[in-house]
Order: structure tokens, then C-alpha cells, then sequence
């Protein structure tokens, strides 16, 4: 990476303001349910506390739209991160943007830990005001970002603060960036690409990128179906993103000439998503008016997996079907297994909803890298950099 990390800096003594992503699941609305991302950025804090640095956290949660929500609070993630990190948490509830309340932050002392009350609170972070970045600065010494997951967004606390404060990058943004160009860039040959999940929109730009990348790209859930219907498929009440069928139409002509296999399903689950009743199993091309296609069928799986077990890389993005029911996850949990199976790839899963599909967590401990993005995954793949990432300092 091309972008100064804190092992570029002298950080000894300094206040330290680190954007993370502490978006994550809650159990009955208070518990952390999820705490991959929490523990992401562990390594980060541990090494600026060896540093003897004073560190204000920054984080969204959910989308308050720059309302304080109670239900939004980032106070159950500083009593989880307190027990993670064994050392004390303080969290700041009140106004940080106030000077008043930026002296009595001022009190906290070297290696001590504030986690600031969710920073989506305030309608200047989404709207990149920068009078609330500045106010922000006034906080620290130096910026890290160590948030992957938000680097695509042009938000306050990403890119708007760089303006004021020496910005670097922490050791989780350095990873993902290398590890995910590395898989990009430089390939181990063969690079398969696995795309699904439900948004057309925000994935069939990547599968253009990718025609020019990798060697297969195996489009499965909702995706797959706006491509099928751009084929001339009947597709029933199957998810279509109907502004999205001329652009795959065209990526089937740049399919035909390129060097890269792009596979779309070739049987599909049918069933009704509201009771979760199966309708058997048809060919992609016949499915009947009335029915969904909710997941991909065992042929599917069985052509999906011949390739993935012959793949050097492998890159994951969205679920195959509707994982949330039990019926529809079958395709899912069978891209699991089969990534888990080929030990010799460099295999690197991303999404919010690919990690919540997984139904077995040994699967996460022959995978080589869980991306902390989903969205931002995507758009490093296909831009090769991201907006939180351009605006830090040259190495």
C-alpha cells in the first residue's frame, strides 16, 4: 500500500482520534451480537496503547439519518469492547463538537480509551461539513482510519478530518488493502469470483470489472436472475432489477470476448419466501409465472464447485438464496463447504450477508480473510482504491 500506516509515525504520547466500524448486530437490542469487527481492530488499539497514546473511537451505528436515536447508542459496544480489550472503556454520551465538552475530553490521559457516542448522531458527518470535521481534529493529534468497511463513504469522519489532522492508515485497513489487491493484482491463476446477494444494482458494474479479471465469475442469488432475464429467460416472481437488464445484456457480449467464464445457475430452488414452502426443483428456464426461484439447485452447486475446487483464488460477495429461511440456504452453505475444501487457494469472503448466512464458524478458520466491508469490498475491486483511502498521506 502506498499510504502511511501508524508504524510510519512517531505516536508516542499522542492523542489519537481512530475511525472504526463498530456497526455490528445486536442481541435483544442491547448484547453485541457479532463481534468479528470489534475484534478486527484489537490490533490496532493494542499497538497504540503500547505507544502510550490517549484514543478517542469513532464509529457509526445503523442510520439515524443525524438524529440522536436511543436505540442506536454505541454504549453496548464499549461495554463489549471494555471486556475484549481488558482495559476500561470510557464512553462520551454528550455533544463532542462542544468546546465546553472537548475540555473535559481533554482531561483523559495517556492510554486511556474514550468511545464517542455514534458519530451518525450528527447531520454534518454524512453531509462531509467541514466545520464538523474540524471540530472533530480539535480532538487529537492525528487521525488513523482504521475502517475499511466505511472507506468508500465521503463522510466527515473519513474523509473531512483528513484536512485538519496528519492521517494514516491503521493495521486492519492495511490488511485489507493488501490482501485484497494481492487476490486482484496478483492471482495465484485460477481467480474465481462468486457474486450473489439480492442488489443488482450494486454488483452487476462489479461483474464488468471482473470479466476483465478473473478466469470464472459464478453469478448466483438475486443477481442471477436479472442477468436470466436478460438472456430471455422467463424468470416468474423471481428478484429482477429491470433498469439493470440492457448493462447485462451487454456483459454477456463482453463475456463472449473475454477469457473469463461467466456462469449463471443452471437449476434453481423454487418456493414462496412468505411461507417458506418449497416447490421443487426446475431448469433456470422454467421457472413457472407464479413461483420465485429462492436459491440455487444441486446441479448448480455440483458445476459451482468442480470450478472451486480447481481455483488458486477465490473471492466471495453475496449469498446464493434467500439464507434468512432454512429452505433457501442450502447453496449458500454449499459455497461454505466448498471453499473450505481447497485448502491451496487464497480464498476471501466480504458482506454483511455472506457472514450472516454462515451456519458453521469452523468454516471461518481455513478461510484465509473475512473483509470487514461489503460495499467497500466491492468498490476496491472495482475502482482499485476508495475515498478514505486516497485522502490519507503518501507513504
Amino acid at each position: 500500500m502506498n499510504k502511511k500506516t501508524i508504524k510510519d509515525l512517531n505516536l508516542q504520547d499522542k492523542k489519537v482520534l481512530v475511525r472504526a466500524d463498530y456497526n455490528v448486530s445486536l442481541d435483544d437490542g442491547f448484547k453485541v451480537g457479532d463481534d468479528f469487527r470489534i475484534c478486527q481492530t484489537l490490533p490496532t488499539l493494542n499497538y497504540l496503547l503500547k505507544k502510550n497514546c490517549t484514543l478517542f473511537l469513532i464509529s457509526h451505528f445503523g442510520r439515524p439519518r443525524g438524529k440522536k436515536v436511543k436505540s442506536l447508542s454505541l454504549r453496548p459496544v464499549a461495554e463489549y469492547l471494555e471486556k475484549a480489550i481488558h482495559r476500561r472503556v470510557h464512553f462520551y454520551a454528550k455533544d463532542y463538537t462542544q468546546k465546553k465538552n472537548q475540555q473535559e475530553l481533554k482531561k483523559y490521559r495517556a492510554g486511556e480509551i474514550v468511545l464517542l457516542e455514534n458519530v451518525r448522531f450528527y447531520p454534518g458527518e454524512e453531509e462531509n461539513k467541514e466545520v464538523f470535521a474540524r471540530s472533530l481534529a480539535r480532538l487529537a493529534d492525528v487521525f488513523v482510519n482504521d475502517a475499511f468497511g466505511v472507506s468508500h463513504r465521503v463522510h466527515a469522519s473519513v474523509v473531512g478530518i483528513t484536512q485538519f489532522l496528519p492521517s494514516v492508515a491503521g493495521l486492519l485497513l492495511e490488511k485489507e488493502v493488501k490482501i485484497i489487491s494481492r487476490a486482484i493484482n496478483k492471482p495465484r491463476r485460477p481467480l474465481v469470483a462468486i457474486i450473489g446477494g439480492a442488489k443488482a444494482k450494486d454488483k452487476i458494474n462489479l461483474v464488468g470489472k471482473l470479466l476483465e479479471k478473473a478466469d470464472h465469475c459464478l453469478v448466483g442469488g438475486g443477481v442471477a436472475y436479472t442477468f436470466c432475464k436478460a438472456w430471455g429467460y422467463e424468470i416468474g416472481r423471481s428478484l429482477v432489477n429491470y433498469e439493470m437488464v440492457e448493462l447485462a445484456k451487454q456483459l454477456f457480449w463482453k463475456a463472449s470476448r473475454s477469457n473469463t467464464a461467466m456462469l449463471l445457475p443452471t437449476d434453481v430452488v423454487l418456493g414462496n419466501l412468505k411461507t417458506g414452502r418449497v416447490n421443487g426443483v426446475v431448469m433456470s428456464s422454467q421457472i413457472p409465472p407464479a413461483w420465485q426461484a429462492l436459491d440455487i439447485g444441486p446441479k448448480t452447486q455440483a458445476e459451482f464447485g468442480n470450478i472451486i475446487a480447481k481455483a488458486g483464488t477465490i473471492i466471495w460477495n453475496g449469498p446464493m438464496g434467500v439464507f434468512e429461511k432454512k429452505e433457501f440456504r442450502n447453496g449458500t452453505d454449499f459455497i461454505y463447504y466448498a471453499i473450505s475444501q481447497n485448502r491451496d487457494s487464497l480464498s476471501i469472503i466480504g458482506g454483511g450477508h455472506t457472514l450472516a448466512a454462515l451456519q458453521k464458524k469452523e468454516y471461518l478458520q481455513v478461510i484465509d480473510h473475512v473483509s470487514t466491508g461489503g460495499g467497500a469490498m466491492l468498490q476496491f475491486i472495482e475502482k482499485g482504491t476508495l475515498p478514505g483511502i486516497e485522502v490519507l498521506e503518501e507513504a
